[in-house]
């Protein structure tokens, strides 16, 4: 054994398995799309709180990935180490959003596409995938779907009202209904015809009506 034997070691070998430029250029890359995909989730998000961490963490998968494709298409042998230590990971975080699914995978798979190579392919496919999005997901419906929700004494009052707020709305639909000792309490699924919400005053000032409320239907809407 020799002395360059004593420090030979396979682990600095691999050092130059990747280049420099590659590196640089696949993470650089990947913190653009990363950051674009950012973008299009600040753009496209409706929900009620929203979420920096998860548009960072978007960007961090992206780099991620790419990392990790660099790594096991410079190494056969590291590559089956790779997939026998990822199987292992469990991520046990609920996904509130159904569309937050989408923007994870789409972020790994950009990872993996700059880690192979295919610069093109994630680029266009990003871009592609970003104005699809907002298309959809900033589409706004030429329907108001609300919900309206009235109490009244008597059975008599409950159908004059639901007359009338039917006269004066596209569509109304019963959803649920309550009757007690207090009176009827009812619940409409209405589209408004306009902007115009005056009929709500109307109801409440019939007699028999205790109190008339219109609330907006932010959850999805099937009509």
């Amino acid at each position: 054994m020799t002395f360059n034997d004593i420090f030979k070691s396979s682990f600095l070998e691999n050092i130059a398995s990747v280049s420099i430029f590659d590196m640089v250029l696949s993470l650089v890359l990947a913190f653009g799309l990363g950051v674009f995909i950012f973008l299009i989730y600040k753009k496209t998000y409706n929900g009620v709180m929203y979420s920096a961490g998860f548009g960072v963490t978007l960007i961090a998968l992206t780099m991620v990935g790419t990392m990790a494709i660099l790594a096991v298409t410079s190494n056969v042998v590291l590559s089956l180490g790779m997939v026998g230590a990822l199987s292992i990971v469990r991520f046990r975080t609920a996904i509130k959003e159904p569309l937050d699914i989408a923007f994870l995978f789409w972020a790994v798979v950009d990872g993996i596409v700059l880690g192979a190579g295919m610069i093109p392919l994630a680029v266009i496919g990003s871009v592609v995938v970003g104005l699809v999005l907002l298309f959809f997901v900033n589409r706004k419906s030429h329907r108001h779907p609300y919900i309206v929700v009235f109490r009244c004494v008597d059975q008599a009052a409950e159908q004059k009202a639901g007359s009338y707020i039917s006269s004066m709305t596209e569509r109304s639909v019963i959803k649920s209904k309550s009757a007690s000792e207090d009176g009827i309490e009812v619940n409409l699924e209405v589209q408004l015809r306009g902007a115009n919400t005056d009929f709500i005053n109307a109801v409440s000032a019939m007699p028999g009506v205790k109190s008339a409320v219109l609330v907006s239907y932010n959850g999805d809407y099937m009509g």
